[in-house]
């Protein structure tokens, strides 16, 4: 069973300035929806207000709500804050939370959305407005649910933005593991960076993966996982620069979830990257993670 949050927002009108595809959105429900898997669709509420300006400037939060946002930081951003935007943050961030929730009562959950790793403290970057993981963290902390969050970061872009809003906390750890070479092009210090050479294959990724993960689990003993699961380090994604094949993608989701539920924890994923010029290939591609995830998910619960 794979526990999805999705919402009709999400597939906001495409702004008329940007390059950013949002058709992936509806594509991905639509390849899960026929895939014969066992699904449960649920709906998120928006995230609140006050939620979100805890963790990022109440005045950028506030132009984004209002759909304000001065041209520089749409810039940054890449594509203007429309009404429609602005509501779709709002519900794709409450859906990472939803996400969150679900998976300590199932074990797993999977946001169809975000893994907006990119947006920062008073600005957004890189098609990312809010930054869901950090926010998600820090709520869960401050509601006295899991006191020590990992937020693993596989996505093929560094998660400079989570990095830097949970910088010198003792209870979020951030790992990232990306392509060095990539965007951005000034990295942010996450808890720990692995860096990855360009055109790394499924055995060189697998191999530092399985080095450094059980390593940060062991050490940092988080109680719950955010999971940004960006399927951008595949070969032929238009703004990856690694070389991950179908079957490598798989074997990295499967053990992330299989790390995580081994040792009890829940695990919940947002969807992070993903670019072609074939929108309809990249959600396949998304919608083979999550439901890898689900059926390690399954695994886990099944008596030795």
């Amino acid at each position: 069973m794979l526990h999805v949050v999705h919402h009709a927002d999400y597939m906001a009108p495409r702004p008329d300035r940007g390059s950013f595809r949002f058709d992936k959105y509806y594509l991905v429900m639509e390849e899960l929806r026929s895939s014969g898997a066992m699904l449960t669709e649920h709906a998120p509420e928006p995230m609140p207000r006050e939620w979100l300006e805890a963790v990022h400037c109440p005045e950028y939060v506030d132009q984004v709500f209002r759909a304000e946002v001065p041209r520089d930081k749409e810039r940054r951003i890449g594509f203007p804050v429309t009404p429609a935007i602005a509501s779709r943050v709002r519900h794709t961030n409450g859906g990472t939370w939803l996400a969150a929730k679900l998976a300590i009562e199932h074990g797993y959950a999977a946001n169809s959305a975000a893994g907006s790793h990119h947006a920062l403290h008073d600005t957004g970057a890189g098609y990312c407005v809010f930054n869901d993981l950090a926010v998600t963290a820090n709520r869960l902390i401050a509601e006295g649910g899991p006191r020590r969050i990992l937020i693993i970061d596989l996505d093929v872009h560094q998660g400079d933005g989570t990095a830097s809003l949970t910088a010198g906390r003792t209870d979020i750890f951030t790992l990232s593991m990306h392509a060095e070479k990539n965007f951005p092009v000034r990295k942010a210090r996450s808890s720990r960076d692995v860096g990855l050479p360009d055109g790394v294959d499924d055995d060189g990724y697998m191999d530092a993966l399985t080095r450094h993960l059980p390593e940060v689990l062991s050490d940092f003993a988080p109680d719950f996982v955010l999971y940004q699961a960006g399927v951008d380090p595949h070969v032929d994604d238009k703004l990856g620069r690694l070389a991950l094949t179908d079957a490598g993608l798989a074997l990295r989701d499967r053990f992330v979830v299989s790390q995580a539920r081994r040792r009890g924890l829940p695990i919940a994923s947002a969807l992070g990257g993903g670019y072609g010029d074939d929108p309809r290939q990249v959600a396949a591609r998304h919608a083979r993670s999550m439901l890898a995830m689900a059926d390690e998910n399954a695994r886990a619960a099944q008596p030795d």
